[in-house]
Parts: C-alpha cells; sequence; structure tokens
C-alpha cells in the first residue's frame, strides 16, 4: 500500500525565527510530505528562510490565516491536507497517525492536542497555558494549532477553509462536524508558549472569550476589529 500523501499548508507572518525549524522538523519525519508555506505579505526575512529550508511551493497571499491557508491549499497535491503553525512541532508518528485516522470512516478529520512549549515562561502564564493544553484534550472543536488534517475530497466538500478574516478554524471545524466527529489523536503537538510571555491573561481571555462571542454570533470582521485594535491578527489564536 502506498504512503498517503501529505500536503502541509503553513500560513506565515514575519515567522523568520519559526519557519526554517518548521520545515526542518516536518521533512526530518517519516512520510511522504509535501510543505507549502501561505505568506500574508511578512516584511523580514520569512520568505527567504522558507526557501532555504526547502519549501515545495510559496504562496503569496492577503493577510488573514483562513485565506492564507486556503490559497496554499489551491496548490497542493497530496490525499490529505494538514495545516500547521510556524511554531508548531509535529510528533515523529505524525503521518501514521494521520493516515489510520482518515482510513476509518467514522472521522470526518483529526486534530492533535497541544503542549505548550514553556521554555522562559514565568509566574500566572504557566499555569494559564496548562489550562489551553487541557482544552486541546477535551474539547469537540480543535483549535487552529492543533495542526487540524482531513481528506482533499472532504476539504473540498465542504467548500475549502473559510476566507474570513478571524475564527476560521471554528468555522472550518463546524463544517467538518456535519460530516462527521473529529478524532483526537492521543499524541501531541508542540508549540511555542510566545504569545503568553509579554501578556498572559490579555491571551487567555482573548483565546476563550473572542470563540465564544463567534458562536454567539457577533462577525469575524468584527471580532478581526477589536482583537487587532489591540493586539495585531498575527497574534490570534485562529
Amino acid at each position: 500500500m502506498a504512503a498517503l500523501k501529505i500536503s502541509v499548508v503553513v500560513p506565515v507572518l514575519n515567522e523568520e525565527r519559526e519557519i526554517g525549524d518548521c520545515i526542518r522538523a516536518v521533512r526530518a519525519l517519516p512520510g511522504d510530505f509535501e510543505i507549502i508555506v501561505a505568506d500574508g505579505g511578512s516584511s523580514d526575512a520569512t520568505l527567504a528562510e522558507a526557501r532555504a529550508a526547502g519549501a515545495d511551493h510559496i504562496v503569496q497571499s492577503p493577510r488573514g490565516r483562513g485565506t492564507q491557508i486556503r490559497k496554499g491549499s489551491d496548490v497542493t497535491i497530496g490525499e490529505a491536507l494538514l495545516f500547521l503553525h510556524a511554531d508548531a512541532r509535529l510528533p515523529q508518528d505524525a503521518a501514521r497517525h494521520v493516515a489510520e485516522t482518515l482510513a476509518d470512516p467514522r472521522w470526518s478529520a483529526g486534530a492533535f492536542r497541544v503542549r505548550h512549549r514553556r521554555d522562559g515562561l514565568t509566574g500566572p502564564a504557566r499555569w494559564l497555558i496548562g489550562i489551553a493544553d487541557l482544552r486541546s484534550r477535551c474539547a469537540r472543536i480543535p483549535y487552529g494549532d492543533q495542526a487540524v488534517f482531513t481528506l482533499r475530497r472532504i476539504y473540498e466538500r465542504i467548500g475549502g477553509m473559510p476566507d474570513q478574516p478571524l475564527m476560521e478554524d471554528i468555522e472550518f471545524a463546524r463544517r467538518l462536524l456535519r460530516l462527521g466527529p473529529i478524532r483526537r489523536v492521543p499524541v501531541v503537538v508542540q508549540v511555542s508558549g510566545r504569545r503568553f510571555q509579554s501578556r498572559p491573561l490579555r491571551s487567555f481571555l482573548s483565546w476563550n472569550t473572542f470563540p465564544t462571542l463567534y458562536r454567539i454570533g457577533v462577525s469575524p470582521e468584527r471580532l478581526a476589529r477589536w482583537y487587532g485594535a489591540s493586539a495585531g491578527l498575527s497574534d490570534t489564536k485562529s
């Protein structure tokens, strides 16, 4: 049986410190991976780092994770799509878990658990980040940093990644759930704790409040304005 080809789409914005290591980490894994970097207008050395690390394709896109992922997905050739943040590192046996999950017709998709790296974190940030990790183990709807993956035919059936400025991961999961449950794979993606370093309480409240506001009907455009005014969209959870 041929290995499942997995297209990894990485949305980036000024990720020169992370993107090279991200690509090299995927390349080091067993499995058949294609890596697409979808750039939202970086002004640093992100693109040069991505090229040097061996990205298969680099796609230019308007800023916004949903839009970037959608643009990146358009050029993929794999049977499966996996959406990865630049500061996230997949587990060693990621390809096996993806293949096993997507071979089971019970699941519409899968997502990994999250474990934030705590290096350099002190005070409230250390226990707030633990709550974020716990959520990834039990929540029905995964966040974008959980490396959500699905088959191409399912991705296309639900209309692809929503082209919206915020909460694209929540909306994408909602659409997947109409076709079947999303499997929580019992291994972790290692994610940087950098978003907690400067303003841990604001980050924690935003990650938990904004999805709730979205679920009760606040538009993603309004949420993007609120969040962007205080933090910049590159710091959002989605």
